[in-house]
C-alpha cells in the first residue's frame, strides 16, 4: 500500500510530545513490513536547527486561507529508517521559535497556520508523484484534511484515497473563534452541532471525527473511555455515533532507542541476565540530582509534563505521606506553576531524598528510566503512555493509575502467582496513590518477589511491529470495504461535484 502519514510534529525534526515519537516510529514500522510510506509535516525553524539535511524539490503548494492564496515550498528529507519526509515550508507560519506558541500560550494565528497545513497536505498530493491509498491524519492540526478530502473525493487525484484519523489526546481539540470559519473555506452550513461547531466555536478535531473513514486512538481502553462524559470532553456523542468506525490500537516502543542493552545515553548497559549495570545507573542518577542516603533506598522516577492530567495534584497533595516514607523521588519535566512550586517545596523539605529538574533533557530521561527502581505515572487520564512501556524494558517497575493505555499495559503484581509487571490503582485519590506506593515498596523489600517482578517487566514486548500489523489490517479492511464507493467515480481536477464544496456532512454519511 501507499500511505501518506501527516502530523504536525515528527521526531527528530520537531517534538513537543509523544505524537512526534509515534509519527517517526509507526511509519518506520510500516516501511519494514514492505509498504510505501511517506510522512508530511511543517518545516519549522527547529528542522534547520536540528542540523537535518534536506533537499529542495522545487515543487510548490498553493493554498487558499480565507481570501488569500499562499505559496509554500516542498522539501524532502528522511527519517533514520529511510522513510521520506516532505517538509511544507511557508516562513510566515512556520519559521518561528515554537511549534504551537512562543512558550506560554498559543500563537494567535494557529487557526490560519493549520488550515494552511491541512490544505497543503492535499495540494502536495497533486504536486508530488505520490497518490496514497491511505491518508493517515493525526490530531487536530491535520483533522480538517479529512473534511477537505471528503468534499473533494469526486475529483482526481483524490477519488481513491481513504482516510484514517488518529486521536492522540482528546483533551486538545483545536478550538477557535466562529469568526475564523471563513478562513477554512467551508460554508456556514458546517457551523452546526452536526458539523464542526462546538459551543459557539470551531472545533478542528471534530472535523476529523465526522469526516474520516476510520477513527483510531492509541489504546483499547481509551477508545472506550472517550465515549463517556468523563473522558469525552463534550465529543462523546459524536464518538458514540461513530463507534463502529472507532478502534483502539496501542502505540508501540522503538526499542532501537529504548533498550538498556544498547542505550548509548546511560553510563552502563545491562540486560535481564546481567543487571549490574542498573546499579551503576542508579548511582549516576542519585549523583545527577544530588541525592544522598543508602543506595538500597527505593528510588522513584518520573518524566512528565507537570499538569493535573498527569496526576501531579495527587503527588503534591501526598507530600507529607511521601516525606514520611522511606523512598526517594526524582522528577524531570515542566508545566503548571502550582506543581513546579509544590515539587520545589518537597525538595526543600528533604533535598537529600527528593529532586526536581525543570525542563526536558533526553539524556536525563534515559538515565531516570535506567536508574530508578520505580516509575510513577498516576495520570488522571492517559490515552496510551509510552514511559510505562519504556520502564518495563529497563526493569523499572511502573506505578500507574488504571486508565487508558496504562490499564492496557500494566498488570498488578501478584507475589503468590509471580505474575504481573507493575502496580496500579483505580480511585483517583492521594490515599489510593499512597497505598499503591506502599505495595510497591513491600515488593521491593522482598528479594524473591522483586527478582520475579523485574523479570516479568523486562520480558514484556510492546514493539511497533505488533501495532503496525494491526494498522495494516485496518487499512486493508478499509480499502476493501470502501473500494466500490471510493473508486466509483473519477472526475478531472477542478470539477467538484455540485454541493460538495463546503457542504454539510453528517457523521453517518
Amino acid at each position: 500500500m501507499k500511505i501518506l502519514f501527516a502530523a504536525s510534529e515528527v521526531f527528530p525534526f520537531a517534538k513537543t510530545g509523544g505524537l512526534a515519537d509515534v509519527a517517526a516510529s509507526l511509519p518506520s514500522a510500516l516501511k519494514a513490513l514492505g509498504h510505501d510510506v511517506r510522512v508530511i509535516m511543517p518545516r519549522y525553524r527547529s528542522v534547520e536547527r536540528a542540523g537535518i539535511s534536506f533537499d529542495e524539490t522545487g515543487k510548490k503548494v498553493h493554498v487558499r486561507v480565507g481570501e488569500q492564496i499562499h505559496t509554500g515550498s516542498l522539501a524532502l528529507a528522511a527519517l533514520p529508517s529511510g522513510v521520506p519526509v516532505y517538509l511544507v515550508g511557508y516562513d510566515p507560519y512556520f519559521d518561528r521559535e515554537g511549534l504551537y506558541g512562543p512558550g506560554k500560550g498559543d500563537y494567535p494565528d494557529n487557526a490560519s497556520r493549520f488550515i494552511f497545513f491541512s490544505r497543503a497536505i492535499l495540494d502536495a498530493v497533486k504536486s508530488l508523484d505520490f497518490v496514497p491509498d491511505i491518508l493517515h491524519l493525526n490530531d487536530w492540526q491535520t483533522a480538517l484534511t479529512a473534511l477537505y478530502l471528503k468534499n473533494d473525493r469526486g475529483i482526481a487525484p483524490y477519488h481513491g484515497i481513504a482516510s484514517v484519523f488518529t486521536i492522540h489526546n482528546l483533551g486538545y481539540q483545536g478550538l477557535f473563534r466562529r469568526d475564523d470559519l471563513p478562513l477554512t473555506g467551508l460554508g456556514w452550513e458546517m457551523f452546526t452541532p452536526r458539523g464542526i461547531e462546538f459551543y459557539g466555536k470551531i472545533n478542528f478535531l471534530k472535523a476529523g471525527l465526522i469526516a474520516a473513514d476510520r477513527i483510531t486512538t492509541v489504546s483499547r481502553r481509551y477508545a472506550e473511555e472517550i465515549q463517556t462524559p468523563e473522558y469525552g470532553y463534550g465529543l462523546e456523542g459524536v464518538l458514540q455515533e461513530r463507534s463502529q468506525d472507532l478502534v483502539g490500537i496501542l502505540n508501540g516502543v522503538d526499542y532501537s532507542c529504548w533498550d538498556p542493552k544498547i542505550d548509548p545515553l546511560i553510563p552502563a548497559r545491562y540486560s535481564p541476565d546481567r543487571l549490574s549495570g542498573k546499579t551503576v545507573c542508579k548511582q549516576a542518577l542519585l549523583k545527577a540530582f544530588g541525592l544522598r542516603g543508602p543506595e538500597n533506598r527505593p528510588l522513584i522516577g518520573c518524566v512528565s509534563r507537570l499538569t493535573s492530567q498527569k496526576g501531579f495534584d495527587l503527588i503534591v497533595d501526598s507530600a507529607q505521606e511521601l516525606l514520611a516514607m522511606d523512598l526517594s523521588l526524582v522528577v524531570l519535566g515542566d508545566g503548571e506553576e502550582q506543581y513546579r512550586s509544590g515539587l520545589a517545596e518537597l525538595v526543600e523539605a528533604s533535598s537529600d531524598r527528593f529532586g526536581l529538574h525543570v525542563g526536558y533533557d533526553n539524556a536525563l530521561a534515559h538515565l531516570i528510566e535506567a536508574g530508578a527502581d520505580f516509575f510513577l505515572m498516576p495520570s488522571r487520564y492517559e490515552p496510551c503512555g509510552l514511559n510505562q512501556m519504556y520502564s518495563l524494558k529497563y526493569g523499572t517497575i511502573p506505578i500507574v493509575r488504571a486508565t487508558g493505555g496504562l490499564a492496557d499495559t500494566i498488570t498488578s503484581f501478584d507475589a503468590g502467582k509471580c505474575s504481573g509487571n507493575g502496580f496500579k490503582f483505580s480511585d483517583y485519590s492521594p490515599a489510593a496513590l499512597v497505598q499503591t506506593l506502599q505495595e510497591g515498596l513491600a515488593a521491593y523489600r522482598d528479594p524473591a518477589a522483586w527478582k520475579s517482578l523485574m523479570a516479568n517487566a523486562m520480558d514484556c514486548d510492546f514493539s511497533w511491529d505488533r501495532s503496525a500489523r494491526e494498522y495494516v489490517t485496518l487499512y486493508e479492511g478499509l480499502l476493501k470495504k470502501n473500494s466500490n464507493v471510493l473508486r466509483g467515480s473519477v472526475r478531472e481536477y477542478g470539477n467538484a461535484p455540485e454541493g460538495l464544496q463546503g457542504g454539510f456532512i453528517s457523521a453517518r454519511d
